[in-house]
């Protein structure tokens, strides 16, 4: 971790071609931000943004990609760096991003599963994969968030190590779009107990957040609601104001 700060991956979530949040991964709880998702990619990038979090959110309760065209133009207006999930549950979905330019895809509910796909996928492709451990009450949850998988966070990151993964994705659901803070004791420990690359998502609202995360040596954190409401500023995206 660079200079002890957990960067910020801002986030882009699709729904009808717009920039939008949900509370708690709820659908009928929608706040649309941006109808422009393509100049929101360009303002991050302008900022200082390295990475860049695109979710298809139709695609994550269909799945399959729905909104191929949007992600299409927001990998090409942002460049590289763009990580890009939701109803990723084939081989070909996987590769037609990667094919659109996307540096890295996230895999959820097929990770679940199958994870020998997963593993597969990530031998072929290596530090292309992101696994997004989701999870509500330490129990993963898959399409969209929508059914339960009956595993525990834990064991569906413990099935990629040891495996060419760009790293985990972890969400506690129940801290989503409610900027009261991330899980910071849940994603320190299966940072810990996995020894994988993993990914803060979830509640961050504050500055605060993301020096709570960097001092549990959590690197990047994803970033969505605080970016639109000014609750994290623009200027942290290259690292000032910490």
């Amino acid at each position: 971790m660079d200079g002890g700060v957990t960067k910020i991956i801002p986030a882009i979530d699709l729904l009808g071609g717009k920039v939008v949040r949900l509370h708690q991964g709820r659908y009928d709880e929608v706040t649309v931000f941006d109808d422009d998702p393509v100049a929101r990619a360009k303002l991050f990038r302008d900022h200082g943004a390295e990475r860049l979090h695109v979710v298809d959110l139709e695609g994550a309760k269909a799945g399959e990609p729905v909104q191929r065209a949007v992600v299409e133009a927001v990998v090409r207006a942002f460049g590289d760096g763009v990580q890009v999930g939701g109803g990723v549950r084939t081989q070909a979905a996987y590769e037609a991003y990667l094919g659109l330019g996307a540096r890295r895809v996230v895999v959820g509910t097929r990770a679940a599963q199958d994870p020998g796909l997963v593993r597969a996928l990530a031998a072929t492709h290596p530090d292309t994969a992101i696994v997004a451990v989701d999870a509500q009450d330490g129990v993963v949850r898959t399409w969209g968030w929508t059914e339960s998988s009956g595993i525990t966070a834990a064991e569906l990151a413990h099935r990629f190590t040891g495996c060419p993964i760009s790293g985990v994705l972890y969400t506690d659901i129940a801290q989503d779009g409610t900027g009261k803070g991330p899980n910071v004791e849940a994603t320190r420990a299966l940072a810990e107990e996995t020894g994988l690359y993993v990914i803060a998502s979830g509640g961050v609202g504050t500055l605060d957040h993301l020096r709570a995360l960097a001092a549990a040596r959590i690197p990047a954190a994803i970033v969505g609601r605080a970016l639109y409401d000014g609750t994290v500023p623009l200027s942290a995206l290259c690292g000032l104001g910490f």
